[in-house]
């Protein structure tokens, strides 16, 4: 199982980070280490001062293909879910200055959350899914798939030019706009239209 993460998919969050809009999809990956256990607090790591958390549709994988076409993509995932990509600015800023891969700010021990899932056939269109991340009580993040720049079926084909897609290997999709620091005792908690999929406390 590998987690296939997707950068700057969402133009407004491109902005406030001051990044570059890439002409292809920015891929990382994270380890399944990296998932944060169910029912677990996350805890900010001592190697950090500046965590943020960034909500993302995420999409799991549901049979084995490579070089998938765009048009069958859609045959490769069933269910649709919510998650957080945790990202260690500050260690993130000084290795992105180095010219270093990003895997220590993103990769870490419980630096993916990973929600319920909810069957795809639940949506109209999985390119016109809202969600939303709420830090104690306050919405901080909003966002909708139809503002991706690569949508779902389209991140589909590209990433398996590259790696092979396995059943259960699943897809963070992007982060909008609103990506913020945590503190210890916040209360974050994740919903996809008014669904709540997950609800994790920050030591």
């Amino acid at each position: 199982m590998k987690l296939i993460c997707i950068g700057r998919n969402y133009t407004d969050h491109i902005k406030e980070l001051e990044n570059e809009k890439p002409t292809d999809p920015v891929v990382f990956l994270k380890p399944d280490t990296s998932i944060l256990l169910k029912k677990q607090p996350f805890f900010i790591p001592e190697f950090s001062d500046d965590v943020h958390h960034e909500v993302e549709l995420l999409i799991k994988i549901n049979k084995v293909g490579k070089y998938i076409d765009k048009k069958f993509a859609h045959k490769y995932y069933n269910e649709v879910g919510l998650g957080i990509d945790f990202t260690a600015r500050d260690l993130q800023a000084k290795l992105k200055s180095k010219g270093l891969p990003w895997e220590k700010a993103k990769a870490f021990d419980g630096a993916a959350v990973i929600g319920k899932w909810l069957p795809k056939t639940k949506f109209k269109d999985v390119n016109n899914i809202s969600f939303s991340l709420k830090k104690n009580d306050k919405v901080v993040q909003s966002g909708n798939t139809e503002l991706m720049l690569w949508k779902v079926d389209e991140l589909i084909e590209y990433v398996s030019k590259y790696f092979t897609l396995k059943i259960g290997d699943i897809i963070f999709t992007g982060t909008p706009a609103g990506v913020g620091k945590v503190f210890a005792n916040d209360h974050l908690q994740g919903f996809i239209e008014n669904e709540e999929l997950f609800s994790i406390k920050v030591k």
